[in-house]
């Protein structure tokens, strides 16, 4: 039933909104990077699939295990995945991005066309995943320039390693030269798993991967990439509006149908995970979960770092963190970005610790010469009392010998005269 509705129903509706022509002037030719070929194996295991160097893709990142997979589709117009690749690096936390300088990789579905494909970046190539969408608009928040890209070096995006990034933009450059118009490009915190749903069940991004696990449980039971709209703020999966409905992304959502067969897949889906969740949420030994970031109040403030960073001032070298419970993490490391606001700032510093050294410097020398003067009075004084003491001993000297010699003869004539006095 659902292969049935896959080949004539909403995902053969949805797949005409993904697939048209695509002239060769929307991707041109700009170096042996933007054109290397798919490697030998992934062509053999395209084959082994039964899909065609052409056919659409589609793809899927989860941070925590920090992969990207990329999907293609096969002649009876399910997906399946052809190849796994380490993001080498995403900046920010688990959790969503909210405002411009957060520094956070997005989450949720977007979509890439050929004009988001860029073989010029400076980040050797890079496609730019769309952010912010029309859920991100809803919800008032900001960004931009959020790609996919090489150089493994990330401030808000998915990089990868420049081997790896060759093969998925060749794999995207080469769908869309097979006339898909844009490919789906789905961003999770994590595999979406039972049990990874238990772990982190009292994170406060918690509702808002509850929404986006729709989308992921749809994927799984179709290997279709789902219709993806927004109404009421919030992601709504497969919807299918009477003839001339719109989908509003700040409005109330508008009656919508489901194939039956996909209503009854996912309930069928949904009843098992949750018998699944509900076991693994009361089994204990899991892993811990990973930071994710506390809200709209943590964006912010790295945002007010990025701003300090960019223009040049002192910050710590690592953005703060906020903790769910308010409290905030700063590094105490500083630095400066090296860019040219950095550098005049870094320039005025330098002035300004020239002049602090030069005046230490200078009170120090004062400090010693007023020692040194110190120094040398007293040692005058020292000196004029050693000579005062060195006048006065030969006097003393002089004065004892005499006062001896005197004593000495008065005592001897006493005795004579006191012996004759005896014998007279």
């Amino acid at each position: 039933m659902i292969s049935k509705w896959m080949r004539t129903g909403l995902l053969a509706a949805g797949m005409a909104l993904t697939l048209a022509g695509c002239t060769e002037s929307t991707l041109q030719s700009v170096g042996a990077k933007a054109e290397k070929p798919l490697p030998p194996r992934l062509i053999a295991a395209m084959k082994a699939k039964g899909m065609t160097r052409h056919s659409p893709v589609m793809a899927r990142v989860f941070k925590e295990e920090g992969q990207l997979e990329v999907w293609k589709q096969k002649a009876n117009g399910r997906y399946e995945l052809l190849a796994t690749y380490p993001i080498c690096k995403w900046s920010g936390k688990l959790g969503p991005k909210f405002t411009e300088g957060d520094r956070q990789a997005p989450e949720g579905f977007y979509h890439v066309r050929p004009a988001q494909m860029n073989p010029q970046s400076s980040f050797h190539l890079a496609f730019n995943m769309g952010y912010p969408n029309a859920y991100d608009r809803a919800n008032g928040r900001t960004g931009s320039h959020l790609m996919v890209h090489g150089e493994c070096s990330s401030a808000g995006c998915y990089s990868m390693n420049n081997p790896e990034m060759e093969e998925i933009y060749a794999l995207a450059r080469d769908a869309f030269r097979g006339g898909q118009r844009d490919f789906q490009i789905q961003a999770y915190p994590f595999r979406m798993t039972a049990q990874n749903m238990a772990r982190y069940r009292n994170d406060p991004n918690y509702p808002f991967w509850q929404m986006l696990k729709e989308g992921y449980d749809h994927f799984e039971i179709t290997k279709v990439p789902p219709k993806v709209d927004v109404c009421e703020k919030r992601y709504v999966f497969n919807r299918v509006t009477e003839e001339g409905v719109e989908f509003s992304p700040t409005g109330a959502c508008p009656p919508t149908t489901q194939p039956e067969a996909l209503v009854n897949a996912f309930q069928s889906y949904r009843s098992e995970y949750e018998a699944a969740f509900t076991t693994m949420a009361g089994k204990g030994g899991m892993p811990a979960p990973r930071a994710s970031i506390a809200g709209l109040r943590e964006a912010n403030l790295v945002a007010d770092w990025t701003r300090r960073r960019a223009r040049g001032e002192r910050v710590p070298v690592e953005p703060p963190s906020l903790g769910h419970d308010g409290t905030v993490t700063a590094t105490s490391v500083m630095g400066r970005i090296d860019s040219p606001a950095g550098r005049r700032m870094a320039a005025i510093d330098a002035e300004k610790e020239a002049k602090r050294k030069a005046a230490e410097e200078k009170a120090e020398a004062e400090r010693r010469a007023a020692e040194a003067r110190a120094a040398a009075e007293a040692a005058k004084v020292a000196e004029a009392e050693a000579a005062k003491r060195a006048a006065e001993e030969p006097a003393e000297t002089a004065a004892a010998p005499a006062e001896e010699e005197s004593g000495g003869l008065l005592g001897l004539g006493s005795v004579r005269k006191r012996i004759t006095n005896i014998f007279e």
